[in-house]
């Protein structure tokens, strides 16, 4: 089992996660974050952290989409070990539906 970022963080990307990860397996993109799946422990501390509860674990259904885009982008993406300010919206964000179709970006983020 493994942790996945789901559709909520896009456009929040509150980093709360990142702070309490013991192995910085968090990537950070534009406008989300994802979980590299084979560095992930599954000790599952990030996902109470989450105002957003955008994380979950695999064996979640909802979480079915999401394994192999975290995979793909945690590759490419700049790893992210520290807290950072959410998003300028992040509070009106929460809760949209369908933001991966309306919002995802491939663009990396900053990283540390």
């Amino acid at each position: 089992m493994t942790y996945v970022v789901v559709d909520n963080c896009i456009k929040c990307k509150y980093t709360d996660c990142v702070e309490v990860c013991p192995v910085d397996c968090f990537y950070e993109g534009e406008n989300t974050l994802v979980i590299h799946p084979d560095e992930c422990i599954d000790c599952g501390v990030c996902e109470p952290e989450c105002p957003a509860e955008a994380i979950l674990a695999d064996t979640d259904p909802a979480a079915d989409d999401w394994l192999e885009l975290n995979a793909k982008f945690a590759e490419i993406w700049p790893n992210i070990t520290q807290k950072k300010d959410a998003m300028p919206d992040a509070d009106a964000m929460n809760g949209v539906e369908n933001k991966k179709e309306q919002f995802w970006s491939d663009a990396p983020g900053e990283g540390d």
